[in-house]
């Protein structure tokens, strides 16, 4: 398994990331358990989670995945075998501490409960989850309004979490600070701030990024590159999409888009797009999810692909795509289906 500073840092990533947010929703404590051990034994030691796993959020199963991985870590005594990231809710959600955006003293709060949780006394890296002015990065998100925003209070806000952070880390309690779902100038703010005012260096950003979704390869490509802020790439498969288990008006009982009565990714350009790419898949003879995650492994900002699986044969085959390599022929071919359909999602 390839290996990945995290931004500036010495500490080395696997190149696959175990996600998690299944976990106390779709999969069982055992089946969580069972895809730790699966992943550990398969050569990686990178595992993201959040506050607000399981998905889909509710007050029923926020915090719970935390608490499946904390059980195994009881269990087993194996905390030093994984790089452990987890976030912070950034925007509100109505039932995480009052509807409240995140600020120095929330996030303080949502730490430390992720810790107990987690039965842990430090993380290797934190992240907030999504910006508390808002994001384009969800349901598609046509309406995203950046013109509407208040630049000072924007300001003053990633400040006042910034001072937290270092605090958490001189404490001990924490090694790194990262973003997720985060813009090219939220990120260069990030930067700025920190460096002026002596506070903690982002080392990542938690991005979706797959064949349907690639904003990335943009002006945040260019930010990555000069500041080397790495990208972690959620969703490499589009939900499920890319495999094309949604197509033609499929809705397979048990997936992601049954358990969460809708999958706001599908649509007459995307399942257009996924089509071309399952096609493309079919000719070279290659699986679909794992041409999906190799081809997510070829930039050159990625730090690390996120895995999501519900079953131990969905994790073993994606795992499986870091020893595909990807020929130039079938990656001209894909980057001339992106030129017909550069933004399906």
């Amino acid at each position: 398994m390839k290996l990945k500073p995290l931004g500036r840092t010495d500490l080395l990533v696997t190149e696959l990331c175990l996600g998690t947010m299944t976990w106390g929703s779709q999969n069982t404590e055992a089946e969580g358990h069972a895809q730790i051990d699966m992943a550990l034994e398969a050569g990686l030691n990178f595992m993201d989670t959040a506050e607000i796993y399981a998905v889909p959020r509710s007050p029923e199963t926020s915090g719970r995945t935390e608490e499946i991985i904390g059980s195994w870590f009881k269990r087993t005594g194996k905390r030093d075998k994984w790089i452990l990231a987890s976030k912070v809710a950034g925007g509100p959600v109505d039932f995480i501490r009052n509807g409240s955006r995140t600020s120095g003293k929330t996030l303080r709060q949502a730490f430390e409960a992720s810790l107990r949780r987690l039965q842990t006394d430090y993380l290797d890296l934190y992240q907030i989850h999504w910006a508390g002015r808002g994001s384009y990065n969800f349901d598609g998100s046509w309406d995203y309004t950046p013109h509407k925003q208040d630049t000072a209070d924007v300001l003053a806000n990633i400040e006042d979490m910034l001072e937290t952070l270092a605090a958490l880390v001189r404490e001990g309690k924490l090694r790194h600070v990262g973003v997720s779902n985060e813009t090219t100038w939220g990120i260069a703010q990030w930067l700025r701030i920190a460096e002026a005012k002596g506070l903690p260096r982002l080392v990542s950003v938690q991005n979706e990024y797959n064949l349907l979704r690639r904003q990335f390869d943009l002006d945040l490509a260019e930010l990555s590159h000069h500041e080397n802020v790495g990208l972690l790439a959620y969703s490499p498969l589009a939900g499920g999409l890319i495999t094309g288990k949604y197509f033609d008006g499929k809705m397979p009982k048990g997936s992601r888009g049954d358990y969460q009565k809708g999958f706001w990714r599908l649509n007459e350009h995307s399942e257009a797009a996924g089509k071309h790419y399952l096609a493309l898949a079919a000719r070279h003879g290659l699986d679909p999810a794992q041409m999906a995650i190799a081809f997510a492994l070829t930039r050159p900002f990625m730090t690390s692909v996120i895995l999501g699986a519900t079953s131990p044969e969905q994790l073993a085959n994606a795992i499986g795509a870091r020893d595909l390599t990807l020929s130039p022929e079938l990656l001209a071919e894909i980057d001339a289906i992106h030129r017909r359909y550069p933004r399906p999602i």
